[in-house]
């Protein structure tokens, strides 16, 4: 212990440019610990020496300003590192805009990094101000982590990415809890349990503490892997959903290549050619054929002829549903999905309700010199609302094009439950690095937290289907143009905890950390006057 507080210190103690390069450190190996990478153990030298850097900065000219700075370097590194591959985007017309390169990624560090700052100043105040102390300051700091995070999926439309809790993606037990609190409860655990070391050296009552949040992490998985052996691959005793049998078409097209006007009817012809593939040897022929996003470069919904091609591809007596830009009345692009019959009839669709920022829309068009990455003139205009789609042949399901798969509780409609969650995406905008596995990951955790099964069509991959439980029961890898036929898994008989009462969990669990932080801080800590 005396070794181990002397370590303490000496981080505490950086000043300077040490101390923010030891930040700037910090976070990028939190980065490793999440998607792709997996390797969770990082994220304990990675916010326990955070937690101590921001002690140090009680020894600072202006303290609390020191300690937001040290949240802001951690943060500039988290997020540069986790989210380099946004940059693949600006390579698909690289003439136009490999430029804007290095200034997004320097932008998205610094803006993004004054969450973590926030959660740091907001630690160090209670702790200066007597609130916490000891094992109670990481109660304090997890808390303040978890807030942050969760106001980050809200503030300027949101970007819930890259949050500490899909850390155990690769560790299906793990995900279970996600049914009761959802994806924050999870990085309200994870962030307490990586900092805790930061009180090992400050006495027994810090100690049990760490003990203690050890113990929570071990009953978590326990209690997931208890509640997955009673759910046997595919939902109760291994069934699927009757009469739907799912083929994913994956064509593979390059973005550089997909909106070629010169290739439009190959591109289509591909699609085409996938779905009708024969079905394997002994395997039930697909009723239902999905295609990603914008995977016809047609306006499906207005070109009558271009439906009447994509009908080649319906099943006897089933639906094709593909992603498709449509126009509406007044002129207005929206990114979407239709769903089309043996008929060529348009017979459901859905309009994107919540768009990318800079990819469909420029935000403060007006002052910002800036085009959107996506090709064509204008913004696209998002969809009236979250909606549960309903189809011949198929249980009814909540659609989910892109991103719009990665907000924790809003991927269904509210009062009209679905049975599965659709989510169609073109992830080849981000090429083959870290972005399109951890959008794959990010979205299967949705499937737990709702007790619905997800089935994702990706042009480039990774195409899936993810059961109630958060398993991939079948998927086609990032690369590979083909088809995945799978079985629908069927939903949990109830509504999940999470699933019910959504975001306020959030507020539950901050109520319940309060008395905790201050049952773990040395009793010579008062309340503030």
């Amino acid at each position: 212990m005396a070794a181990y507080g002397r370590l303490a210190d000496r981080v505490a103690g950086l000043t300077g440019w040490r101390r923010a390069l030891a930040a700037l450190a910090m976070g990028i190996v939190a980065t490793a610990g999440l998607p792709p990478w997996g390797a969770v153990p990082l994220l304990l030298p990675a916010f326990t020496g955070l937690v101590w850097l921001i002690d140090g900065s009680a020894r600072a000219r202006r303290p609390a300003a020191a300690a937001a700075l040290a949240g802001w370097w951690f943060g500039v590194g988290h997020f540069t590192s986790g989210l380099y591959w946004i940059s693949e985007a600006m390579l698909v017309d690289a003439a136009s805009h490999a430029w804007l390169i290095p200034i997004a990624l320097a932008a998205l560090g610094m803006g993004l990094g004054l969450f973590p700052a926030l959660a740091a100043w907001v630690t160090f105040v209670a702790v200066s101000g007597g609130w916490v102390a000891g094992a109670g300051r990481v109660l304090a700091f997890a808390g303040a982590w978890t807030v942050v995070e969760w106001l980050r999926g809200w503030v300027f439309t949101g970007l819930p990415w890259h949050v500490a809790g899909y850390a155990w993606s690769d560790v299906e037990a793990m995900l279970q809890p996600a049914a009761l609190f959802g994806v924050w409860g999870l990085t309200l655990l994870t962030v307490a349990a990586a900092s805790m070391p930061a009180a090992l050296a400050d006495g027994r009552r810090a100690r049990l503490a760490a003990a203690g949040a050890a113990l929570a992490v071990a009953v978590a998985w326990a209690g997931g892997a208890l509640r997955l052996a009673n759910a046997p691959e595919g939902g109760p005793g291994g069934s699927s959903v009757p009469g739907v049998r799912l083929r994913l078409a994956q064509a593979g097209i390059p973005q550089r290549l997909k909106w070629v006007p010169e290739l439009r009817a190959q591109h289509l012809n591909t699609y085409i050619a996938l779905s009708n593939q024969p079905a394997a040897a002994g395997e039930t022929a697909p009723n239902v054929v999905i295609w990603p996003e914008t995977a016809a470069p047609y306006l499906l919904n207005e070109d009558a002829s271009a439906r009447l091609a994509v009908s080649q591809a319906v099943p006897p007596d089933g639906v094709l549903i593909s992603g498709t830009v449509r126009v509406d009345g007044q002129g207005m692009f929206l990114n979407g999905l239709v769903a089309i019959d043996e008929d060529a009839n348009v017979i459901a669709r859905y309009d994107k309700v919540h768009l990318v920022p800079f990819g469909e829309y420029v935000p403060l068009r007006g002052i910002l010199p800036l085009e959107k990455l996506t090709p064509g003139i204008g913004d696209f205009t998002p969809g009236p609302g979250r909606a549960t789609l309903r189809l011949p042949s198929v249980p009814p399901f909540s659609p989910l094009i892109c991103y719009e798969a990665i907000f924790p509780a809003r991927v269904v409609a509210r009062g009209d439950r679905p049975a599965w969650m659709l989510n169609l995406t073109n992830d080849a905008w981000f090429g083959t690095g870290a972005g399109p596995r951890q959008h794959l990951a990010i979205a299967r955790l949705r499937a737990v937290e709702e007790g619905l099964p997800l089935v994702r069509a990706a042009n480039t991959g990774i195409s899936a289907v993810v059961d109630a439980h958060g398993r991939i029961v079948a998927r086609l890898e990032l690369g590979v143009a083909g088809v995945l036929d799978a079985d629908l898994p069927p939903a949990l008989d109830g509504i999940t905890p999470y699933g019910r009462l959504g975001d306020w969990w959030l507020v539950i669990l901050a109520l319940g950390l309060v008395p905790l932080a201050r049952m773990a801080s040395p009793r010579v800590v008062g309340c503030p006057t």
